[in-house]
């Protein structure tokens, strides 16, 4: 699994400006491998349905995977008949490989793909893309197993493609409904430093970029879509399937592990201005909870065991005292871990440390409690220790997450991120910093956009929005107006 990334955080998601150089602000990929019959009439019927109804300039890219039909030349002769289409020749297979070839290279500022089938209805293009040109989504995706999709397809069909979905939801904790769906977009600013992490080249690289992006907070937009299976697909269901499962146990024991930087990919809040006032916000409140209640009740029934075994040997107070050391040990152990995200041996001995100190705490409170019941009764029964125990480690439990919290996993990320601003030579965040270089902290506010495609004539390039004399002005892009009822006359299902 690589580790590698692209340095800096994501900007605040804004509106794309507009591109007065002429750059694409679609750019939809269709690769393809030994498609000489069906690749020209459906990339003639996606530029026609593009022209109709897609109000901003768009390029089709043909990645050819190696194919050793007359495809390439097919895709040619399209590059050389219509302007809005390129041809970009792979030698290897593998869609991933594809995708990832032609997005890390292309200018445009969206970047989709999708089947070369065209299974998908062509009218969920736009409300596929619109999130992303918008600012709102990060990567977004088209659903067949949304409530409102219509699909139509084989029972064999259907059925795999939901386990495939239970499975990930199970064993990865996905929350995206869709993930082999061939109809998705993402935003070139985070494909940039997305695509570096997502090691497959073959049909698992959709499901690798998705459950990436969502474990780091990304926003993923679903579409429900229609869909009509291609009876004539080449995709070998049996062997795609078990390459997924073996993408789904890697991804999960890198995720496990802690060897994927996903902080790298961590957005502010917005525009709003407000937003650049939040300051000493604790994060991940909510999550930080669910962690340490999971932990703590499996804590729990492993102390109350570990009671119960020493009991048979021992009082209750020196039980007590060595049910509840073991288990503030792997209490802490898994705290760390799990709840508070800290990986690596560094500081383990001191976070020991001070567990132990919270664990005196915990047991003042238990010893205490033992001591008020072996006062109110002088035989107590078993179950009736058990039952003040539990009330008494309740009551610990509640401190314990605020000392862990507040003292011994505390959130430093503000430090870190101005001691990171000193070493890169620059103020902390918030300030101006150079596009070019940028520290792990938030880049600053500057809409990103996308560089002008090169052209031989002349060498001087400006960005949208961006006048030649180097100003900037207001260069909104006005959406023009597309008929309520256009429909692409070419789609017959």
């Amino acid at each position: 699994m690589r580790t590698d990334s692209s340095p800096g955080t994501l900007p605040a998601r804004e509106h794309l400006p507009a591109d007065t150089a002429g750059t694409p602000v679609l750019d939809v990929v269709i690769p393809v491998y030994n498609e000489e019959k069906d690749l020209q009439p459906c990339v003639r019927r996606l530029h026609d349905h593009l022209t109709r109804t897609f109000p901003y300039p768009f390029r089709i890219t043909i990645a050819d995977n190696a194919s050793t039909d007359s495809t390439p030349d097919v895709a040619r002769l399209l590059e050389a008949r219509v302007p809005e289409v390129r041809s970009f020749r792979l030698e290897q297979k593998g869609r991933g490989r594809a995708l990832r070839t032609v997005w890390s290279a292309s200018e445009a500022p969206i970047l989709a793909y999708m089947d070369v089938d065209l299974s998908t209805d062509l009218n969920a293009l736009l409300p596929l893309v619109a999130p992303l040109i918008s600012g709102h989504s990060d990567l977004a995706i088209g659903s067949r197993l949304a409530r409102s999709s219509r699909v139509v397809r084989g029972t064999k069909r259907e059925f795999i493609s939901r386990s495939y979905n239970l499975i990930l939801r199970g064993s990865l904790q996905a929350r995206f409904s869709d993930a082999q769906c061939g109809f998705k977009a993402i935003r070139r600013d985070v494909a940039q430093l997305l695509l570096p992490l997502v090691e497959d080249t073959g049909w698992f690289f959709d499901t690798e970029m998705l459950v990436l992006a969502e474990r780091a907070g990304l926003r993923i937009h679903e579409v429900p879509v229609d869909w009509v299976d291609d009876p004539d697909s080449t995709v070998h269901i049996v062997r795609t399937a078990t390459d997924d499962l073996k993408g789904v146990w890697r991804v999960g024991r890198a995720l496990a592990t802690g060897s994927l930087p996903l902080d790298r990919l961590t957005r502010p809040f917005g525009d709003d201005p407000r937003d650049r006032e939040i300051m000493d916000v604790p994060k991940g409140l909510a999550r930080q909870l669910v962690g340490f209640c999971v932990v703590g009740g499996l804590s729990t029934l492993f102390y109350l065991l570990l009671y119960s075994g020493f009991r048979q040997f021992s009082g209750s107070q020196t039980a007590n005292a060595l049910a509840l050391l073991v288990s503030a040990v792997a209490n802490t152990a898994a705290n760390r871990r799990l709840t508070f995200g800290v990986r690596g041996s560094a500081g383990a001995v001191r976070h020991q440390a001070q567990g132990l100190v919270v664990f005196g705490i915990g047991l003042a409170l238990t010893s205490g409690s033992l001591l008020a019941l072996d006062a109110a009764a002088s035989d107590p029964a078993h179950t009736t220790e058990l039952a003040v125990l539990i009330a008494a480690n309740l009551a610990a439990t509640v401190l314990r997450f605020l000392l862990f919290r507040a003292w011994v996993f505390p959130d430093r990320r503000g430090d870190q991120e101005a001691e990171a601003a000193q070493h890169v030579g620059r103020p902390p965040t918030g300030t101006a910093a150079s596009p070019a270089y940028p520290a792990p902290g938030p880049l600053p506010r500057r809409p990103h956009t996308p560089s002008p495609p090169r052209n031989d004539s002349t060498t001087a390039q400006f960005r949208a929005g961006e006048a030649a004399d180097g100003t900037w002005r207001d260069a909104t892009i006005r959406l023009q107006p597309v008929r309520p009822h256009d429909t692409d006359q070419g789609d017959v299902r």
